[in-house]
């Protein structure tokens, strides 16, 4: 395990579901505090639908500096915001349109391009926001998720993509739970940059593969969640009890 990651365990989803929004309230204030913004990036899924719903409702409408934030997105599938597939369409539903957030604030990849014209016009968005010292932009805080076969982002298992090494987004075909096959993907180039990590994990189906990657041997050409790994920042495992069972 990442000698600088932490382990965190929750009763169930709903309980899991208030610490990561806690978390990233923490995390969006800090760093308006200090940087006079916060660059947030969202992975889609089914995992953080519930989190997305709690940080468009009234509990958190006041609390969240809304106006100071950029929205980004760890992967997209190419498919139109209007899809049930969009990860950017999902968030928009539940947070963006509830609370009427700027769309200058928002940066969603364009799902209905290409997907290497997409990650091409990502990539240079990107470098929209980085400070005077950096190549990449930093981001305050990225939610991850994790499948059943340890996937993260669009990084799948067996495929490495010599890209990653050089490219902050890249373009990637993958079959996975009959979902949309093109998507657009940040990569650990950009990614082990951020402030904070946070993996959120819930459910039995992911206990046994939870425990190979925090607990097993490094095998991260298997197991790509093993490549995130912050260089100077924070990583964060939330989870419930289900996902923790075999730890």
């Amino acid at each position: 395990m990442n000698s600088q990651s932490d382990v965190r365990i929750y009763p169930n989803k709903t309980a899991l579901e208030d610490a990561v929004a806690k978390h990233f309230l923490l995390a969006s204030n800090q760093a308006v505090q200090h940087r006079g913004r916060a660059l947030i990036a969202l992975s889609g899924g089914s995992t953080p639908l519930g989190l997305f719903q709690l940080l468009g409702s009234e509990a958190y409408r006041s609390s969240v500096p809304w106006q100071q934030i950029h929205f980004f997105w760890v992967d997209e599938r190419c498919v139109p915001p209007q899809d049930e597939e969009s990860n950017y369409g999902q968030f928009k539903r539940k947070v963006l349109d509830p609370l009427q957030i700027p769309r200058q604030q928002v940066h969603p990849m364009n799902g209905t391009l290409p997907a290497e014209e997409a990650a091409q016009k990502y990539e240079k968005l990107l470098s929209t926001f980085t400070d005077e010292d950096q190549t990449l932009p930093r981001f305050d805080w990225v939610l991850l998720g994790m499948g059943t076969d340890g996937h993260t982002a669009s990084l799948f298992p067996g495929v490495h993509h010599p890209a990653e090494e050089q490219k902050a987004v890249i373009a990637v075909t993958a079959e996975y739970e009959n979902r949309p096959a093109g998507r657009v993907t940040l990569t650990p180039l950009i990614l082990n940059q951020a402030r904070q990590i946070v993996f959120m994990v819930h459910g039995e189906r992911k206990a046994q593969t939870l425990r190979e990657v925090l607990q097993g041997e490094r095998d991260p050409l298997r197991l790509p969640a093993q490549r995130i790994r912050p260089l100077d920042g924070r990583l964060v495992w939330m989870l419930d009890e289900a996902a923790a069972s075999q730890l």
